[in-house]
């Protein structure tokens, strides 16, 4: 299959839009994080993440141009597929995110290392450093709360774990933010802990989900059954598919995989009828554009003697 279905084109097209607008402001994010860090740990994760942050972003840029081309004698059945593989680069760079926080902060409080934060000379005027770091910190709150809630729904619309993962890693950064002020406000009252514990504190958290979405990403590269665009249950829409085909075809063994956003399913020991039914009506409620493809195949068809 090649193109974008005409139901989900719009929304395809506004999470291109929001995906370059994450990289232009994001890039604002880095920028402000990198001249305000000084001796921070904290402010020195944070930054990291920020900076990983912008894989998801543009992993979904190039699977998107990639995903509508026409198959070709490399790629016979196209490059649908291209969405599951920049799932996985997201759900790793996730997962890397949260593995550097826990280092970091883990290392820093078992060294007892003393973060400072020095005066500077801004305009003529001295004063506390930590006032921009609190500064740019609010700064990668706001843009990835922001860019993270209006991903969300397109996510969920074009059922693309990518986008997902990505409204994930913005969730990350703006907590990591929150936790990052809460640290440097902790220096400027003498707890030299509060700095790494920040850092510390929302690793699990992360970790949690790269781990998750791995898990995902691999069961979507291996043929697994369709999961849930949230966790690694098998789809409701799967579910509900896999029941409609064995009731118009109880004598075959259904099978359902997911590739990038699309459901293809088989239905084994089933000859080709010679009408196939529309999408909208083995889709039922569903989303008809989900179901990328059915096959049929007596039984046996498939195997190699």
């Amino acid at each position: 299959m090649s193109g974008i279905p005409a139901p989900i084109a719009k929304p395809f097209a506004r999470a291109r839009r929001l995906e370059w607008w994450t990289l232009f402001w994001m890039g604002t994010v880095v920028a402000a994080m990198y001249f305000t860090m000084g001796s921070s740990q904290a402010m020195k994760s944070a930054l990291i993440e920020d900076v990983l942050s912008l894989v998801p972003a543009a992993t979904w840029l190039i699977a998107a141009r990639l995903e509508p081309k026409d198959p070709t004698a490399k790629y016979p059945f196209g490059m649908v597929r291209v969405n599951s593989l920049a799932f996985l680069v997201s759900a790793v760079a996730l997962m890397l995110v949260g593995a550097f926080l826990f280092y970091e902060g883990a290392s820093t409080l078992i060294a007892q290392e003393h973060p400072t934060v020095p005066p500077v000379t801004l305009f003529g005027q001295d004063m506390w450093l930590g006032w921009l770091m609190i500064a740019a910190l609010a700064w990668s709150v706001v843009v990835p709360m922001t860019l993270g809630r209006m991903k969300l729904p397109i996510a969920e619309e074009l059922r693309d774990k990518v986008l997902h993962t990505d409204a994930l890693m913005q969730k990350a950064d703006w907590q990591t933010g929150l936790a990052g002020i809460l640290g440097i406000v902790g220096i400027g009252f003498g707890l030299w802990w509060a700095d790494s514990a920040a850092a510390l504190f929302i690793a699990v958290s992360i970790l949690k989900d790269g781990f998750d979405n791995i898990r995902t990403a691999a069961a979507e590269l291996l043929d697994g059954a369709p999961r849930q665009l949230e966790g690694s249950d098998i789809s409701h829409e799967a579910r509900r598919l896999e029941a409609r085909l064995a009731e118009r075809w109880p004598q075959g063994t259904i099978r359902l995989r997911e590739s990038g956003r699309y459901i293809f399913a088989t239905a084994e020991g089933v000859e080709t009828p010679g009408t196939v039914p529309p999408a909208q009506e083995l889709m039922g409620d569903d989303p008809a554009w989900r179901l990328g493809r059915i096959d049929f195949s007596p039984s046996g068809a498939n195997e190699v003697p």
